[in-house]
């Protein structure tokens, strides 16, 4: 009995790896419409990084900018208590379309970082999923062109997040602020 029940549950856990490794990608993915301001609007993550800031996280803008050789320069400005704090990275193209690769100045981790989901005016979903220290760390990003979306958008970001086996706990829509953003491009 407890040998199969072992089995069951390893069959579940493999089956999950599974499917969190076959997200897939924006079919199509036009990189430069991709291009331009974005807001963050919703984080999801398991990363016990964001468990313990999620709590002081505002809404922040983003604006992502091609390099010379092709990837993406993706700058965040974000509220930090009452200063505001920038955070540059480089998301480096893949042979796929829409899948890049992020390696953090901080940890030296590198993700493997997807455009899901994207109509290029109004909102991106983005996937991203590294292993460290042999832990890994999930995260849902919700983009917008603007700081509020349709109630439908934050329903689809929440059913990719939950389908990526992260809780509701995990799930953070950000609260918006004026601070250290503006609308206009």
């Amino acid at each position: 009995m407890q040998s199969g029940l072992l089995a069951f549950w390893g069959l579940a856990l493999v089956s999950l790896v599974q499917a969190q490794a076959q997200v897939p990608v924006q079919a199509d993915f036009q990189q430069g419409q991709f291009l331009g301001r974005w807001f963050s609007v919703g984080f999801a993550s398991n990363s016990r990084w964001f468990q313990e800031k999620k709590s002081s996280m505002k809404m922040c803008s983003t604006e992502v900018t091609p390099t010379s050789d092709g990837d993406l320069e993706v700058i965040s400005t974000y509220p930090k208590g009452d200063k505001c704090e920038t955070r540059k990275s480089l998301f480096v193209r893949t042979e796929e379309p829409g899948r890049f690769s992020y390696t953090s100045s901080y940890s030296g981790t590198t993700s493997d970082v997807r455009v899901v989901e994207t109509n290029y005016h109004e909102y991106a979903l983005l996937f991203a999923q590294k292993v460290k220290d042999g832990q890994t760390s999930t995260w849902v990003t919700l983009y917008g062109r603007s700081k509020e979306l349709r109630p439908e958008l934050l329903e689809k970001f929440t059913r990719l997040a939950l389908e990526q086996g992260l809780t509701r706990e995990n799930i953070l829509l950000l609260p918006r602020t004026d601070l250290c953003i503006q609308d206009s491009v």
